[in-house]
């Protein structure tokens, strides 16, 4: 059994490495936003799609170009705007000329890649926006009736624009539980400014290497699910979601006034995984009550809905995600 421990915590401790070498060469080109980095790279390791939100400027899209550059595998920019169509994004059928003969052939589009960068997605119409579902939830493709597989891993890695700009469209609310975290990236401080300004007014430039393949992060996303999640935890994960279901029995008031609606289990099972990658980071094979409080926010605040009254109000859901956290005791009342 020791022996068992031993090679557990080598293995930790190995992910740790690996994991801080990817981080390390993101920092060569990207300056702060170290918890933005960390949420983009625990999606990763759970093999979850990831939702960046933040004015435009901000780096979103050089973060995830960036994290392309280190790792071995096939990517692919879509430039997300209003006269996009899903033929655009998933490729169409169409006719070649063949030793005289024309006939039908697939010509696949830019979805079929590893790390697909959908650039401002929220700039595309709902129509448009909705050619990810599938490949986001099952890494398939559907044309005229033909299923084709994508290679994996495969991850979606999207930016938006707050919804307040002009020329936006919400995403659908099916489309954003597809996502495994959303991470509002904010302003860089004054010192991160004066970093960038140094970095991005020079001659030279900085280019990260590459670290990490395809096999590997597949490997990774195996260790991260042989974490050991205890009933207990297990349990207090549980009874955070039910908390955000308006008229549940484990909803504080704060719910009831200002959720319409709660989160899906795919809320639970994202902050169990993600929990899991925490747990690695911090040197253990299982997860705390700690790594589930970390991984909350970024986990469901695009899983609840909230209603008019919030809205008029000016309630932010984070402010009501977290106001739930702190009424979710860690220990159930009926243990």
């Amino acid at each position: 059994m020791s022996n068992v421990a031993e090679s557990m915590q080598e293995q930790a401790q190995l992910f740790r490495d690996r994991f801080a070498a990817v981080r390390e060469q993101i920092g060569r080109v990207i300056v702060g936003h170290d918890e933005i980095v960390n949420g983009v790279l625990t999606a990763m390791f759970v093999g979850g799609h990831c939702l960046l939100e933040g004015v435009p400027g901000l780096g979103k899209t050089m973060l995830i170009r960036t994290l392309s550059e280190t790792l071995s595998l096939d990517f692919n920019r879509i430039q997300f705007t209003p006269d996009l169509m899903p033929s655009d994004i998933l490729g169409t059928n169409m006719i070649v000329e063949e030793q005289g003969r024309r006939k039908f052939e697939f010509q696949k589009g830019p979805i079929f890649t590893q790390i697909c960068l959908a650039d401002e997605i929220n700039r595309a119409t709902p129509k448009t926006q909705s050619a990810l579902l599938e490949t986001m939830q099952e890494g398939t493709v559907t044309v005229s009736g033909t299923r084709y597989d994508l290679k994996k891993p495969f991850f979606v890695l999207a930016t938006q624009n707050p919804i307040e700009q002009e020329g936006t469209y919400p995403l659908p609310e099916a489309q954003l539980d597809r996502f495994l975290f959303k991470l509002v990236v904010g302003y860089s401080n004054r010192e991160e400014l004066n970093t960038i300004i140094d970095r991005t007014t020079r001659s030279v430039s900085i280019k990260p290497e590459k670290v990490m393949d395809g096999d590997e992060i597949v490997k990774w996303q195996g260790l991260v699910r042989q974490v050991v999640l205890a009933k207990h935890v297990q349990d207090y994960v549980a009874r955070l979601i039910l908390a955000t279901h308006p008229g549940g029995t484990l909803a504080p008031d704060i719910t009831n006034q200002y959720i319409r609606w709660g989160a899906s289990p795919r809320g639970a099972q994202t902050i169990a995984l993600a929990s899991k990658v925490r747990a690695l980071l911090d040197g253990r094979y299982n997860v705390s009550f700690e790594d589930v409080r970390r991984v909350y926010l970024p986990a469901l605040r695009h899983r609840v809905l909230l209603n008019f009254e919030a809205q008029a109000e000016g309630i932010e859901v984070d402010r009501v995600l977290l106001d739930i956290l702190e009424k979710v005791n860690e220990k159930a009342d009926d243990i």
